[in-house]
């Protein structure tokens, strides 16, 4: 073993092969921790949401023929970030050591005398099969499975498969990375003994919403996949468990199933949205096109934060506003309890759930969540507590917020002071390529969770793809819509995300 020479510990972590609920709750952990992350093109966009604001991310991207970077030089990278940073995260589709080329990175940092660690992932020559309808292993079909690569080291000079011996195998056979070379493959196989009559199957983009699959055997296999435009990356299932597929095939049957879904919503609120339509079978492009900065005048901020306990109500527009204040009042108080015995009051369900992750129930909150419904639900409810005249109130709101909470708070003679929270700005980068997706692919249907992610999403100069439907969370994302002469298809009933999920429903 080398000496141990670098400071940081780099970390191989599979991701699975592609749905991010599949990820390790040891990998996501290490995600979260990451001060550097280096991932390839089959870690799903969605797992970029765990991380921590400021680290820094390396797109190193393989797929055939088109390579961000080199292995060798990718082997350098990971012993160049293991002296720069303390945590860094190796994030490779499926498992590491499964034809990941973990093992060779791994080589190269012990060779190095870099920390390293593995951290198993879900691969995709049990998952894809899986998540087709297609279990690698039955007691009515086969007790074995075996797993080949179709895609060998350009090094070598012939290849080292034992078609025979593949070819001869009992029970199930799950071929990776062989896409260019099926034909070739299948042929090869028949020829060594194979039946051409074994069903046999391939899926495309396994445990994504992208995901697509063909039944057919051995010997028609090649054809039915260039009928159904199918190529990488998938996985070749041979055997006569493909026949149980029709019966288990549980996703095709997903509610949103082959809908294309772009959410615009900022990176780290994406995934509750996300992992909702993935449930349902969407194939969701994450799009965020706004982020949650600071705001502006940043010393006005923390002073409001320390005053809070000193007003009658707070008021809270939005769950952004309610996650940014609590981060700032815990930087100053130990306890929940010295909020004080203020009255509180959230714009909307949302809102009013954040705040309960704080211990913290409201007094006053409309079931929509505009403006206008806050100050109808305070005229219903004065009587309850005494009015708002003469009342202390802080209102924590971003910057963009409108100004019908405090102008008509203050018709009423509350005392209003103002709390800015957050500013919104634009997202500026596209890590994951959702822009290239979109314009390439389009989109079925397109959601907008905000006045600001419409406004920034038509900053983007993005075509809005032919026949994609919009759905709108709420009456004041469709007035913004409006000022850009778009209709949204459907409105959510409530301002909430389940509500917003539930309009996407209808649309199918």
């Amino acid at each position: 073993m080398s000496k141990i020479v670098n400071k940081g510990t780099v970390y191989l972590i599979g991701a699975g092969p592609g749905d991010p609920g599949l990820m390790t709750l040891k990998g996501r952990d290490l995600i979260a921790q990451a001060d550097c992350l280096v991932y390839d093109a089959l870690a799903s966009p969605a797992m970029l949401a765990w991380l921590k604001p400021g680290c820094v991310k390396i797109y190193v991207g393989k797929r055939a023929g088109d390579h961000a970077l080199p292995q060798d030089e990718i082997n350098a990278l990971l012993v160049k970030c293991a002296s720069q940073y303390d945590c860094t995260v190796r994030l490779k589709g499926g498992d590491p050591y499964v034809f990941g080329r973990g093992g060779e990175e791994a080589m190269a940092l012990q060779a190095a005398g870099v920390r390293f660690e593995v951290v198993p992932g879900v691969s995709s020559a049990i998952a894809g099969p899986a998540y087709a309808g297609i279990p690698v292993t039955h007691r009515d079909c086969c007790t074995q499975f075996t797993v080949f690569t179709g895609h060998e080291g350009a090094h070598k000079a012939e290849s080292t498969l034992d078609i025979p011996g593949i070819a001869a195998a009992k029970g199930t056979k799950v071929m990776l990375m062989g896409m260019s070379r099926l034909r070739e493959t299948m042929n090869a196989l028949v020829e060594a003994g194979q039946g051409a009559d074994v069903p046999a199957a391939a899926v495309q983009w396994a445990a994504t919403g992208r995901q697509k699959s063909v039944t057919a055997t051995v010997g028609t296999l090649a054809d039915a996949v260039a009928d159904a435009g199918i190529s990488s990356p998938a996985v070749v299932v041979i055997g006569e468990v493909v026949a149980l597929a029709p019966m288990l095939d549980w996703r095709s049957k997903l509610p949103l199933y082959g809908k294309r879904v772009v959410v615009t919503r900022t990176r780290e609120q994406a995934s509750e949205l996300s992992s909702k339509l993935e449930q349902l079978g969407a194939d969701v492009i994450e799009l965020p096109t706004i982020r949650i900065a600071d705001p502006t005048d940043k010393r006005d901020f923390a002073e409001s934060v320390v005053d809070a306990p000193h007003y009658d109500w707070l008021i809270f527009s939005s769950p952004n506003g309610v996650r940014r204040f609590f981060q700032a009042f815990f930087a100053v108080y130990e306890d929940i309890r010295e909020i004080g015995g203020a009255r509180i009051a959230a714009v909307g369900p949302g809102t009013a759930a954040e705040l309960k992750k704080y211990g913290l129930m409201v007094d006053v909150m409309p079931q929509k969540a505009v403006a206008e419904e806050l100050i109808a639900e305070f005229d219903r409810k004065g009587d309850e507590f005494g009015g708002v005249a003469n009342v202390t109130m802080l209102w924590v709101h971003g910057e963009q917020a409108r100004r019908v909470i405090y102008d008509e708070l203050m018709k009423r003679q509350a005392i209003v002071d103002e709390c800015v929270a957050y500013n919104t700005v634009p997202e500026t980068e596209d890590t994951a390529g959702a822009q290239t997706r979109l314009r390439e692919e389009g989109a079925d249907i397109i959601t907008f969770t905000s006045s600001s992610t419409v406004r920034q999403f038509m900053a983007l100069n993005l075509p809005l793809p032919r026949g994609c439907r919009i759905a709108s969370i709420g009456p004041v994302t469709t007035a913004t819509l409006a000022e850009f002469g778009l209709k949204p298809d459907i409105e959510a009933e409530m301002h909430t995300i389940p509500s917003l999920v539930a309009a996407v429903q209808k649309l199918k």
